[in-house]
C-alpha cells in the first residue's frame, strides 16, 4: 500500500497547541480517512421517508444521522453515483458536511424571520436555513465572487427556495446599507480551510502556510464581514460566525476584537451542540489572554464521519 503523504510540519505543530493531547490523536488519523456522504433531503421539495426508500430502492445504503432526522450517511464509495441521482438532479436532497448542519442548527432560525447570509455560496447552508423555515420569511443570501454567486442561483432554483433572494456584491458593505434589519445573520466567513485538508487530496493544503493565515489575518476581510453583520442585526437578533479554520487568529481573535468594541452591545451565547466530538474557544493564544466569553464558542473537531468547523454564536443586545 502507497504511504499517504504527511501533512504540512507547521500545521501539525500549531494543532498540538491548540488541541488538547487527548483528542489530538483522533483528529489527525482523520485527515487520512475516507469519510462517508452525508446528504440532506430538502424538505421544500420532497418528503424524508419517501425519498429515503426511493434511495434505498436504488441500492444505496442509507444510515440516519442520529441528531437529524432528515440527514442520512452512505458509504464513501457511492458518493459519486449520489451526484448523479435524480433525487440530487432535481433537488430534492443536498450532500452537505455535518459539520454545516450543525451551523445552521446553531442559528436557528425560525419561518417568519429576515435571515442574511453573508458569504452564502455554494448555498448549503442557505437551503438549510430555508428549509427550517418552512419556505417561511425571507433569506438575503450575499456573494462577491462572480463564479460562486451564478453557482449559488443555480442551487437555489434547483431546490425550490423561493424566499431567498440573491445579491452580487461584498458583503462588508451591507450592513452599511441595511443596519438594523435581520434577525438572523449567518456569516461562513471566507478562511484558510485548513479542516478540509486530506493527506487524500495534497492538492487540499497546497497554498497553505504560516504565511497564509498572517496574510488572512492582515487583509482583514473576516474582520470587515463580521462587523458588517453586526450592523445589520437587530436588537436581540443572533449572528453566527463560523470557519472551516482551526486558526485562532480567523476565530477567537476576529469574534474578540468584535467584542472589544461593542462590549455593551453583544453577548456570546455558549454553543450546547448535539455532538461531542467538541472543544472549547480558546481565551489564550501566543501569550495573549482573550476575552473569557469565548469559552463560549465552540471548535467541532474532525472525525471519521465530520469535517472541522468553529463556531461562534453572537446575539445583539438591547
Amino acid at each position: 500500500m502507497t504511504e499517504l503523504p504527511a501533512l504540512p510540519e507547521a500545521f501539525v505543530e500549531r494543532l498540538h497547541r491548540i488541541i488538547p493531547p487527548e483528542r489530538l490523536l483522533g483528529v489527525l488519523e482523520s485527515f487520512a480517512l475516507r469519510k462517508p456522504a452525508t446528504l440532506r433531503i430538502n424538505t421544500l421539495r420532497a418528503g424524508v421517508d419517501e425519498t429515503a426508500a426511493e434511495l434505498r430502492h436504488e441500492g444505496f445504503h442509507l444510515t440516519p444521522l442520529p441528531w437529524m432526522a432528515e440527514a442520512f450517511q452512505v458509504p464513501a464509495a457511492e458518493r459519486e453515483a449520489l451526484t448523479h441521482s435524480a433525487a440530487a438532479d432535481v433537488g430534492r436532497i443536498y450532500l452537505q458536511n455535518p459539520a454545516s448542519l450543525l451551523a445552521t442548527l446553531a442559528l436557528a432560525p425560525r419561518p417568519g424571520e429576515t435571515v442574511l447570509d453573508l458569504a452564502a455560496a455554494p448555498g448549503g447552508k442557505t437551503l438549510h436555513m430555508a428549509a427550517l423555515m418552512g419556505g417561511q420569511g425571507r433569506i438575503s443570501a450575499v456573494e462577491s465572487v462572480r463564479g460562486r454567486f451564478f453557482k449559488l442561483r443555480a442551487n437555489i432554483d434547483r431546490c425550490g427556495a423561493s424566499l431567498v433572494k440573491t445579491y452580487l456584491m461584498d458583503g462588508r458593505a451591507v450592513g452599511g446599507k441595511v443596519p438594523g434589519r435581520f434577525d438572523r445573520v449567518l456569516l461562513d466567513a471566507p478562511c484558510s480551510s485548513e479542516a478540509r485538508f486530506s493527506r487524500l487530496r495534497p492538492a487540499s493544503w497546497q497554498h497553505w502556510g504560516p504565511r497564509k493565515i498572517r496574510e488572512v489575518a492582515r487583509n482583514r476581510k473576516q474582520q470587515g464581514l463580521l462587523f458588517s453583520g453586526f450592523r445589520a442585526l437587530k436588537s436581540g437578533g443572533v449572528l453566527l460566525y463560523c470557519t472551516c479554520s482551526f486558526a485562532p487568529e480567523e476565530n477567537e481573535r476576529v469574534v474578540a476584537e468584535l467584542l472589544g468594541r461593542y462590549p455593551h452591545q453583544l453577548a456570546v451565547e455558549k454553543l450546547r451542540l448535539a455532538v461531542t466530538n467538541t472543544q472549547e474557544g480558546l481565551t489564550q493564544w501566543e501569550g495573549q489572554t482573550l476575552d473569557g466569553a469565548l469559552s463560549g464558542c465552540a471548535r467541532i473537531l474532525p472525525d471519521s464521519t465530520m469535517d472541522g468547523l468553529f463556531l461562534c454564536r453572537l446575539r445583539r443586545l438591547s
